[in-house]
C-alpha cells in the first residue's frame, strides 16, 4: 500500500473532520483537529516516500495511479507547504464563516485530487484529480455568503471551471479515438506513426482545459475577480497549493504522453508562455489593489511555470518542484501579511515597517523571492527552469523576454516595499499582534533564504 497511502488518509482525514463539526461547534477544537489533520498528513506522505524509495514505483488499479520516487517527493513537499498554510492561517479560516469544520475538510478533500494529480498513469484518474481538486473549490471560493464578491467569484469561478471541463472531456475523446486507450504509455506509443489532425485538436483542447486551471493567457480572464472575490484566508491555497498541482498534471501529460509529438505543440505553448508572462507583469503594474495585484502576479508566476512544461528533460521535471515551494511559501508569506492589514491597497501598507518590523521584514523576503531576487530560493526557482528551457532548446529571444519581464516584475513588487518602508499613514497601520503567528512568519521567511543558498534540500 505504499505510495496511496496519502490519498486514502487526505480521504478519511476530511470524513473526520465533517464528524468533528457535527460534535463540536467549538472553533478552537475544530481548528486543533484540522492542523493535526493536516501534520498527520505530512507524516503519512513521508511514509509513502520512504516506501517507494524500496520499491522504486508503485503501481495501482491496474496501473491506472503510478506514484514514482518524484511523485511521492512533490507529495511530501507540497503537504508541507499545506501544513505551514494551515498553522498560519488556520484561525483566520475559522473566522470565514459558521461552517469552519466544512473549509478544512474540503481542503482536505483537494489534497485527495492534489496526490492523484501526481500519480496518475490514465486519463480516468487526470479527470477524477481534475475535479477533485476544483470542486471544493468552488464552495470555498463562495464561502464569505454575506459578501456578493465572494458569491460572484464562486458562481464565476463555477461557470468556468464547467466550461474547462468540458473541453478537457473533448480532448481526452480526442485522444482516445486516436489511440485507442487511455494509458498515459499507450496513448505515447500512437504517435510513433502516422498521425492524423484528430489526435493535435485534441493535445490543443487539453493544453486549453489546463491552462485554464493554471491560470494561462489567454484562459486566465477568471483569475483575478475570483482571487479578489474568494475570501482572504482562501484565497493563498486556491493559487498556490492548487496551481502547482495542476501544473504537475500538466507536466505528466505533455511529458509523459504527448513527449513525442513536441514539435506539434512547442509553438502554442511557446505563444502562451510569453502571452502570460505579457499579460500577467504588465496588468499588475496598474493595479491599486495589492490582492488584485497578487492575482496577476500569480499568472506571470505561471508564465514561469510553463517553461518546465515546455521543456522535455530531467532538469524540467526538478525545476517544477522547487519552483512550486519556492512560490508557494513565498505567497502565503505575502498574504499573511495582507490579511492583517483592513486596507488591500499600496496606501495600507503605509508606515508597516514602522509600525509592525516583523511582519514588514517577513513579507520583504517574500517579495523579492517573488520577484527573483539572488540569495531567496525565488532567483534560482527562475534561474532552473530557464536552465531547463535553454537545454530544450527554447529560442533565446523567448528566454530575454522572460528575464525583461521579471526585471518588470520588481516594479510593481517594490511598490509595496516603498510603502512599508518609506511611505508614511495618517493613520497608523496597527493590528493585533499574535507571537505564535510572528514566528511561524519568521521560520517561513528563513525557509525561503534557505532554499535559495541550499536549493539541494529540494532538488537533492
Amino acid at each position: 500500500m505504499g505510495g496511496i497511502m496519502s490519498i486514502v488518509a487526505a480521504a478519511i482525514l476530511g470524513v473526520v473532520l465533517m464528524f468533528v463539526g457535527l460534535i463540536s461547534k467549538k472553533s478552537s477544537v475544530v481548528r486543533t483537529v484540522g492542523v493535526v489533520s493536516f501534520a498527520v498528513l505530512l507524516g503519512v506522505s513521508i511514509f509513502d516516500f520512504t516506501a517507494i524509495e524500496t520499491v522504486g514505483t508503485s503501481s495501482f488499479f491496474n496501473d491506472m495511479l503510478s506514484i514514482t520516487r518524484s511523485g511521492a517527493w512533490f507529495n511530501v513537499l507540497i503537504s508541507a507547504c499545506a501544513f505551514i498554510y494551515i498553522l498560519i492561517f488556520n484561525k483566520s479560516i475559522a473566522n470565514v464563516g459558521k461552517n469552519d469544520a466544512e473549509y478544512f475538510a474540503l481542503m482536505l478533500f483537494i489534497m485527495v485530487g492534489v496526490f492523484m494529480l501526481s500519480g496518475y498513469n490514465h486519463l480516468l484518474i487526470l479527470f477524477i484529480g481534475v475535479e477533485i481538486l476544483s470542486i471544493p473549490q468552488y464552495i470555498l471560493a463562495g464561502s464569505d455568503k454575506k459578501n456578493i464578491k465572494s458569491n460572484e467569484a464562486s458562481l464565476k469561478y463555477f461557470l468556468m471551471g464547467a466550461f474547462s471541463t468540458g473541453i478537457l472531456l473533448m480532448g481526452i475523446t480526442l485522444i482516445y479515438g486516436h489511440a485507442g486507450s487511455f494509458g498515459i504509455e499507450q496513448i505515447a506509443g500512437s504517435f510513433k506513426g502516422e498521425m492524423s489532425a484528430l489526435p493535435l485538436i485534441g493535445v490543443m483542447l487539453l493544453l486549453i482545459a489546463f491552462g485554464f486551471k493554471v491560470s494561462a493567457a489567454p484562459m486566465h480572464w477568471w483569475t483575478a475577480d475570483v482571487y479578489d472575490g474568494t475570501p482572504t484566508a482562501i484565497t493563498p491555497f486556491m493559487a498556490t497549493i492548487v496551481k502547482v498541482a495542476a501544473f504537475i498534471g500538466f507536466i505528466n501529460l505533455f511529458h509523459g504522453a504527448f513527449g513525442e509529438i513536441h514539435s506539434s505543440w512547442k509553438l502554442t505553448m511557446a505563444v502562451v508562455l510569453c502571452a502570460t508572462l505579457f499579460i500577467g507583469n504588465l496588468t499588475a503594474v496598474y493595479q491599486q489593489s495589492v490582492k488584485r495585484m497578487l492575482a496577476y502576479s500569480s499568472i506571470a508566476q505561471a508564465g514561469f511555470m510553463l517553461f518546465a512544461v515546455f521543456s522535455l528533460n530531467a532538469n524540467a521535471e526538478a525545476s517544477i518542484l522547487y519552483y512550486a515551494v519556492s512560490y508557494t511559501l513565498a505567497s502565503i508569506g505575502v498574504f499573511a501579511v495582507l490579511i492583517k492589514l483592513k486596507d488591500y491597497t499600496y496606501e495600507g501598507f503605509n508606515g508597516l515597517g514602522k509600525a509592525h518590523p516583523v511582519y514588514a521584514i517577513t513579507a520583504t523576503v517574500c517579495l523579492l523571492s517573488l520577484a527573483g531576487i539572488p540569495i531567496t530560493s525565488g532567483f534560482f526557482a527562475k534561474y532552473f527552469v530557464l536552465t531547463a528551457a535553454m537545454e530544450q532548446g527554447l529560442w533565446i529571444g523567448i528566454i530575454v523576454f522572460a528575464v525583461l519581464m521579471a526585471a518588470v516584475s520588481v516594479y510593481y513588487y517594490f511598490r509595496v516595499l516603498r510603502a512599508m518602508f518609506f511611505a508614511t499613514s495618517e493613520q497608523q497601520t496597527l493590528f493585533e499582534v499574535n507571537s505564535t503567528e510572528q514566528f511561524l512568519l519568521i521560520v517561513n521567511a528563513a525557509l525561503v533564504i534557505l532554499l535559495g543558498i541550499f536549493p539541494q534540500f529540494v532538488l537533492g
